[in-house]
């Protein structure tokens, strides 16, 4: 029947690249993006591929969007592999001069977000998984839940507290060989890091520069890292937040 995987942040960035990596392997992707223009280019490239490209637009800050989404992927398949929560934004601003809507928009995309798709994938995942074949779930969190910086404190928080869901989530379904883990990438070559850099001489924020290793990340960087999370050489990790970072966090902490 060949696997299936959800990828939200689906259009741009990590969550493209991920979903590329998936069908070139032979995964039928349903790919979640508010881009329906970004989503529809991504199912271009997986023509010709062994797999299948599938776009929903979906808002996962919405759980009614969440919900109409799963529907159309329940009516697709019984079972889901893979859940890669990849969608997230950044606002930049001192604490005490960020705005409610900004604060807001972090944590109900880049937290609830991620658990809204995850309980919506739970019953999926769980027809999936089996002790020698487990389910695989893997969020996106940041290098900044451990190096925030003044600008980004909100956005750090947020990924800091998408990390304990990470950990918690693990226990709580390790019993139904579901695996929980997540990424934590420093800054990568991605449109959001763009517009960033672009918006820098009016906002302020300065995005962090070079890693030691002497480049920033590519979106492949990560994406890597991701399929080694979702492969057999990983069936015993659960709970873990892995930072892709260049040496980033350990050059600040040996200042």
């Amino acid at each position: 029947m060949g696997k299936h995987a959800v990828v939200t942040g689906a259009a741009s960035g990590i969550g493209a690249d991920c979903c590329r990596d998936l069908f070139e392997r032979g995964y039928t992707v349903f790919g979640l993006d508010r881009d329906e223009q970004k989503l529809n280019q991504v199912e271009e490239t997986a023509k010709g591929t062994s797999g299948k490209f599938i776009p929903i637009v979906c808002d996962t800050s919405s759980s009614a969007s969440v919900a109409q989404a799963f529907e159309h992927i329940r009516a697709a398949t019984s079972a889901v592999d893979v859940l890669v929560c990849s969608a997230g934004v950044f606002r930049t601003g001192a604490l005490m001069e960020l705005s409610e809507s900004d604060y807001d928009a972090l944590f109900d995309i880049n937290t609830k977000g991620c658990w809204l798709t995850a309980k919506a994938a739970h019953p999926l995942l769980r027809r999936a998984a089996t002790p020698d074949a487990p389910a695989r779930v893997v969020f996106v969190a940041s290098a900044a839940a451990f190096r925030p910086k003044t600008g980004g404190g909100a956005y750090a928080a947020s990924k800091v507290a998408l990390t304990y869901i990470t950990r918690v989530l693990a226990v709580e379904l390790a019993n139904q060989s579901i695996l929980v883990n997540a990424v934590a990438p420093a800054t990568v070559d991605t449109p959001l890091v763009h517009q960033l850099v672009a918006d820098a001489a009016t906002s302020g924020y300065q995005v962090s520069g070079v890693s030691p290793l002497g480049r920033v990340a590519q979106p492949s960087d990560v994406t890597s890292v991701i399929r080694f999370l979702l492969g057999d050489d990983s069936r015993y990790m659960t709970g873990t937040i892995i930072p892709i970072d260049g040496g980033s966090v350990a050059a600040v902490l040996s200042k």
